[in-house]
């Protein structure tokens, strides 16, 4: 059964609905909100809590009909509901809408129609679905019968006798020679065979097993006498070191970033590595540091134009319409404005636009979803005299892609930030990813900012998987510390070495950094296949445990299709791994590696379509100024051009 039937138009407005039972959850907001405005309707249905939801434009009119139903049903009728009732509602009240979008209509009539609409559609599907029911011949409660047994021939005769094995009664076999049967076995045979089960029914002899005490056991029997002085004298054990560990006196001989090894580096050589002036950023009216936008190819000429062959499109598509007619009818149809975007106007042009942005890099399904929304926005609208297929839909996608890239939430850390200190606490950020993506190097570019805005730092090395993690973090705090000569920025490393509890050592960071007043802790974690399992549990333990306030997702650039695996299994690994009756999920990403794309800027809409979430920061380079702002314009402007 249905729960809901409604008719909205594309303001929000509700038209007509008809409820069978009240909806918890808001699930018809929860689609226009997280469907319609951000361009997802290209997906087939969307399931808020426990219902599913389904719907179809009608663009000429700019409405949208919705339904909603249990999501555990399968009810084979609902496409074609949707499409029939939107039919018959644009034939009944297309000038009602025209008029005024509605907005004073009186659709209550409307109800019949659809309760017939309705009843039909149930009839015919379940008259689909009668079936006749099955003889009782074709069962298997048949087979126990009489009957099924003498049909099936299920007496069964055995000469040996053995556990498993079935004797049947004289009758049955009787029964069965006189019916023509070609076993036969005498009554002697048949008695050995039940005395043979009958012993081994019977229960065992005393002692452990059915042995009897005199019979001495098979251990005690194949054991070896040996005598004090024959003992072989065994040889001690060497102690296995175990992968990712060392000893303490090797981990000192190995340490090269304290003591006297850190003393004499010369702060000087740091900040000629780490120092280029040209990409430092500058501080604003409020005094805050803000890294640089990313320095993107810009073409004066291109102005976002789409390829020669889909103008070439658009111009041989109004030409075969216009030849459909002659003479003055076909002029005043052609400068009246009555064409329609029909699926053999759209296809052309936006298969040649998913191609194209399959080329830069945006994962195939993404680009499949996003063009299907826009296509679906598009159909039935009519076109204006001078507008072009191709104009309306760059237009198109050009909107959409900006839904989904502006950030929902506030992208401000550094309130947020000033927020927690209101509240005597540190801000905790997590980062998180896939093995070798960068996050340890693009964790402290963000350390770096942060204390160019005079926040105090500790960093939680919770990595303790990886051989090398914890020094790499050590250099990179010696490093940043050479670096932060002015200011009240500090920065200090908290680490508890290899093999320990990576929720406990975060745990404790955070603890440590209350007691000490630090503004932020940032968490660094191993690096993980999406499919690793064990590993996912342990980073959903990290998660639960310490409840950060940030977890961003650290990303390459380079990544395409893999990027959809990646999130959706990382976001479903926090949600089916926590225990919470609220899971936590991917706040955000970082792109890293951005230097080494050029136009392919694919990665930033795959990410951003699939967790809903912003992209804070991209990294373009090794030193820790090479942190940069990524603009909704920058993502759009490469997408949509050649």
């Amino acid at each position: 059964m249905l729960d809901l039937f409604t008719v909205l138009n594309k303001g929000g407005l509700v038209l007509w609905k008809h409820a069978y039972t009240s909806l918890s959850g808001g699930p018809v907001e929860a689609l226009i909100k997280n469907v319609l405005i951000e361009e997802r309707s290209g997906t087939d249905t969307y399931v808020k809590d426990t219902y599913a939801l389904k719907w179809s434009f009608a663009n000429e009119l700019d409405l949208v009909f919705v339904v909603a139903y249990q999501k555990i049903l399968q009810l084979p009728y609902i496409d074609e509901l949707l499409e029939t009732v939107k039919r018959l509602f644009v034939e009944t009240y297309k000038d009602t809408v025209i008029a005024d979008q509605g907005i004073h209509g009186d659709y209550s009539n409307f109800d019949s129609i659809f309760t017939k609409v309705l009843q039909s559609l149930e009839t015919k599907y379940s008259s689909n679905r009668t079936r006749a029911p099955r003889k009782f011949e074709d069962t298997k409660k048949f087979e126990t019968t009489l009957k099924g047994s003498q049909s099936e021939v299920f007496v069964t005769f055995f000469l040996g006798g053995g556990p498993g094995t079935q004797i049947a009664n004289n009758k049955s076999i009787s029964s069965s020679s006189e019916s023509g049967g070609k076993l036969a076995v005498d009554d002697d045979e048949i008695t050995k065979n039940i005395k043979a089960l009958k012993l081994q029914g019977s229960p065992r002899g005393p002692g452990k097993g059915g042995r009897k005490h005199g019979t001495p056991s098979r251990s005690n029997s194949t054991t070896p006498s040996t005598t004090p002085g024959t003992e072989k004298k065994k040889s001690q054990k060497q102690m296995r070191v175990w992968d990712g560990q060392i000893a303490k006196g090797e981990m000192e001989a190995l340490d090269y970033s304290g003591g006297s090894n850190a003393d004499a580096m010369d702060e000087d050589m740091v900040k000629s590595q780490h120092m280029d002036e040209a990409k430092l950023g500058s501080k604003n009216k409020q005094g805050i540091y803000e890294v640089q936008d990313v320095d993107m190819v810009e073409d004066d000429d291109d102005d976002y134009e789409f390829a020669d062959d889909i103008d070439h499109m658009d111009n041989t598509q109004q030409q075969q319409q216009s030849a459909g007619g002659t003479g003055i009818f076909s002029f005043l149809k052609s400068i009246s404005g009555q064409r329609e975007m029909t699926a053999d106007t759209l296809d052309p042009i936006l298969a040649s636009m998913k191609e194209m942005m399959i080329s830069k890099n945006v994962a195939k399904e993404i680009a499949d979803r996003l063009c299907e929304s826009v296509k679906s926005s598009l159909l039935g609208k009519k076109l204006g005299s001078f507008e072009r297929v191709s104009v309306v839909v760059r237009t198109s996608m050009e909107s959409a892609l900006k839904r989904i890239l502006t950030p929902k939430n506030s992208l401000d850390i550094l309130r947020d930030i000033e927020q927690a200190k209101s509240e005597k606490r540190p801000y905790v950020i997590t980062f998180i990813g896939v093995n070798g993506v960068g996050k340890s190097t693009n964790l402290s570019k963000v350390c770096f900012w942060l204390l160019q805005n005079n926040i105090k730092v500790l960093i939680a090395a919770c990595d303790t998987f990886r051989s090398g993690a914890v020094e790499q973090l050590r250099v990179h705090a010696r490093n940043l510390r050479a670096l932060q000569t002015s200011g009240g920025g500090v920065v200090e490393l908290f680490e508890r070495g290899y093999g320990k509890d990576s929720a406990g050592i975060a745990k404790d960071a955070i603890a440590y950094a209350g007691t000490n007043n630090f503004d932020v802790v940032l968490i660094d974690t191993a690096g993980r296949m999406q499919d690793n399992e064990p590993l996912m549990r342990a980073l959903s333990k990290l998660v639960s445990v310490n409840n950060p306030d940030k977890i961003i997702f650290v990303g390459e650039a380079l990544v395409g299709n893999e990027a959809v695996d990646q999130l959706t299994k990382f976001n479903n690994a926090l949600k089916d791994f926590s225990g919470l009756q609220n899971p936590r999920h991917i706040d955000g990403m970082i792109l890293t590696k951005f230097d080494t794309i050029d136009d392919k800027v694919g990665a930033a809409l795959t990410m951003t379509y699939i967790t809903g979430q912003p992209i804070y920061f991209v990294g373009c380079g090794q030193t820790y100024l090479d942190l940069k702002n990524l603009r909704v314009s920058h993502i759009v402007h490469s997408l949509l051009r050649n």
